[in-house]
């Protein structure tokens, strides 16, 4: 017979924390933020609410490592791992580069499965400075920076005006559909993104 191996609590963990993070995630989608409570998450991952509480502050911090978790998995799952972000395209053709992933972003917004947890993090940054920066750094940063490598490398094709600030001008490509989604004032449409991307695009590019 083979010497009976004590258990790896390490792995143990880390089930116990995936399920965790799943089961704030599902629970987050299913009823709102509002509504779910740690003792919900412990309930549904088949923890008890202690576990939660000797690794996580608050349910706040549960649904964000939750959410960079997703994440993390999705680029496993592509084969990305360890090279962290897909990156936005360069065809050389900037404005279809750019509409490809602000289509891709008008998706995921569009997602029951990204867009609940999207707007519980976002409005608890508000009253949570602590919260709302981890955020940015963890979540947003990463995003936003695909933007500036990719203007730049326009920049250095001779594409966009060479007195552009890239930091400042992808705003003009991500604030106009957070506004429209955070607000749900209109439809997040696929056609609204290639909109954005034209009329920002007529304030970038060097003109012939």
């Amino acid at each position: 017979m083979s010497p009976h191996k004590a258990p790896d609590s390490s792995r143990r963990s880390d089930r116990s924390r995936r399920a965790i993070c799943d089961a704030a995630l599902s629970l987050v989608g299913e009823v709102g933020y509002a509504r779910t409570t740690i003792e919900g998450i412990a309930a549904r991952a088949g923890v008890g609410k202690q576990t939660i509480y000797r690794w996580w502050p608050s349910k706040a911090a549960v649904l964000m490592e939750a959410f960079v978790d997703m994440g993390t998995r999705a680029a496993e799952a592509d084969g990305t791992a360890g090279g962290g972000e897909h990156g936005i395209p360069d065809t050389g053709d900037l404005a279809a580069d750019l509409g490809l992933v602000l289509r891709a972003t008008v998706d995921e917004l569009n997602d029951p499965a990204i867009e609940a947890p999207t707007r519980a993090l976002t409005a608890e940054g508000v009253i949570d400075p602590a919260l709302g920066a981890q955020f940015v750094e963890n979540l947003l940063e990463p995003q936003l920076q695909l933007y500036v490598t990719r203007l730049r490398a326009a920049q250095e094709a001779g594409q966009v005006r060479a007195d552009i600030d890239p930091r400042i001008a992808l705003e003009l490509l991500i604030a106009p559909l957070t506004h429209r989604w955070l607000l749900r004032t209109l439809p997040l449409t696929h056609e609204y993104a290639d909109q954005v991307v034209d009329l920002a695009l007529r304030g970038l590019l060097v003109q012939p």
